[in-house]
């Protein structure tokens, strides 16, 4: 399931965006947060305390209806967390539901990203003690649902909607400042969508993990595969051909390679109806699927 390698690294120069908007905060209901702090407190130490992945059972994730569903909700969650300095991962998934569920404005791009970044002060802060996982990518690593992940550590989610590897590539500096044990890549399809040849989006892969061995040396690098899809995006074949050598690039370049599609793909090699809500993005079924590889990935990675 995974193959090793190794990397050097280039700094890549970034524009610095503007930090979040001071009104983005006072738009939060403060009254919520106050009444909320305290019980979210409470929930925060418990879930420290769950140290094994295999303490959670599938009965204990968030009904879909209390999670927020659009990206301006998803938003909202997550700078009420902020103002409570927490990240929103380590909260439960239906926090701040009187905050978030009539967001409606949808934040921009400069806003996810000086969101994140503030996201990734906090995470930098964490004691050396606290392991540390990132998840980097777009929309289907964005909306990882965090109860799903192994509890054993404090996750950072720098994923952002529609994003690239050139997108992501310049987004690196801004967790440089943290010290993850594990990041988990995923992105090309996006690229695909607008394009990209593949020599493009190896070329940008490779200058990603450069620059994280270089800035997180500390990090193991996990590159998934392109998921496949159902949509006219780009051809099953297309897809597999850009997974071998993304394998290929990963086993030279100092990281490792973790393919989902294999269990995620059908007979034509396109992703399993079950697995998905529109043809791209992930079901329920679909994140859980992801999950168990996940899980036993990071397993595996912990030992090594």
């Amino acid at each position: 399931m995974l193959d090793s390698l190794i990397i050097a690294s280039t700094q890549i120069p970034d524009r610095n965006d503007s930090v979040v908007p001071k009104d983005e905060l006072r738009t939060v209901r403060s009254q919520a947060v106050q009444a909320e702090k305290q019980r979210l407190n409470q929930l925060l130490l418990k879930l420290r305390s769950q140290s094994r992945p295999e303490m959670i059972t599938s009965t204990e994730f968030s009904p879909a209806s209390t999670v927020p569903k659009s990206g301006s909700q998803l938003y909202s969650q997550r700078v009420a967390a902020l103002s409570t300095g927490h990240l929103s991962t380590r909260l439960p998934r239906n926090s701040f539901q009187s905050t978030w569920s009539h967001a409606m404005q949808q934040p921009t791009y400069g806003q996810w990203r000086a969101l994140m970044s503030r996201e990734a002060a906090i995470a930098a802060k964490e004691p050396t003690t606290q392991q540390l996982g990132v998840l980097l990518g777009d929309s289907l690593s964005l909306w990882f649902p965090s109860d799903r992940l192994p509890q054993s550590q404090t996750w950072l989610n720098q994923a952002i909607s529609g994003d690239t590897t050139r997108g992501i590539l310049r987004r690196l500096p801004d967790f440089a400042a943290t010290r993850p044990r594990v990041i988990y890549l995923m992105a090309g399809i996006n690229d695909l969508k607008q394009g990209a040849t593949n020599t493009e989006i190896l070329w940008n892969v490779r200058q990603i993990i450069t620059q994280l061995r270089q800035t997180q040396p500390q990090a193991k690098v996990i590159v998934q595969s392109v998921l496949p899809t159902r949509l006219v995006i780009a051809s099953s074949d297309r897809i597999s051909q850009l997974n071998r050598q993304l394998r290929a690039l990963s086993t030279r370049n100092g990281a490792y390679f973790l393919d989902l599609s294999t269990q995620m793909a059908d007979t034509n090699g396109n992703l399993r109806q079950d697995l998905t809500t529109d043809g791209l993005h992930l079901s329920a079924k679909g994140y859980a699927t992801w999950q168990s590889i996940l899980m036993k990935a990071d397993g595996a990675i912990a030992t090594r």
